[in-house]
């Protein structure tokens, strides 16, 4: 039995990806889209990244899965995995490391900190609201976490 919440994920999913053009043209410049549930084998294991952008301004992969139910430790993890797959497998030498977000009903900070090394820099946690904002509020944001990450790599 698929649980509640998989079909919501599903459906946010779904929608982001009918409104594709619109939602790249929001995440900002640069950004390609590459898959929507590419599968992963590792070692007899199945899993489904639920979407994979590309941003060739950054030269990295972007990588987001969606959560309707409030954030956990294994949710993190699970998208940890899936940013060290591309970073160890799909990742050419000359691109940047794979960038992860993770998109939530709601989240605890508490939780998320001790969860990811204190040095990360590549997984994000965000909480999504259910309203849609402004297309300046989205891209003020994107703008500011993409600034945020380029000042963060160019310190490396």
């Amino acid at each position: 039995m698929i649980r509640e919440s998989a079909y919501y994920e599903k459906d946010l999913e779904g929608a982001i990806i009918v409104h594709l053009q619109e939602f790249l043209l929001e995440l900002g410049n640069g950004f390609s889209f590459v898959a929507r549930q590419k599968r992963i084998h590792i070692e007899g294991d199945e899993f489904f990244v639920d979407l994979v952008f590309y941003n060739r301004l950054l030269q990295s992969f972007v990588i987001i899965e969606i959560k309707t139910h409030k954030l956990t430790h294994q949710d993190i993890g699970q998208l940890q995995m899936y940013v060290n797959y591309y970073d160890r497998i799909e990742r050419l030498p000359y691109e940047h490391l794979t960038i992860g977000i993770l998109l939530c009903a709601s989240k605890n900070d508490a939780v998320v900190k001790p969860t990811l090394p204190e040095d990360q820099k590549q997984i994000v946690a965000s909480q999504y609201e259910l309203y849609l904002p402004t297309e300046q509020q989205l891209l003020d944001e994107v703008n500011k976490e993409l600034e945020s990450f380029v000042s963060k790599v160019g310190d490396e």
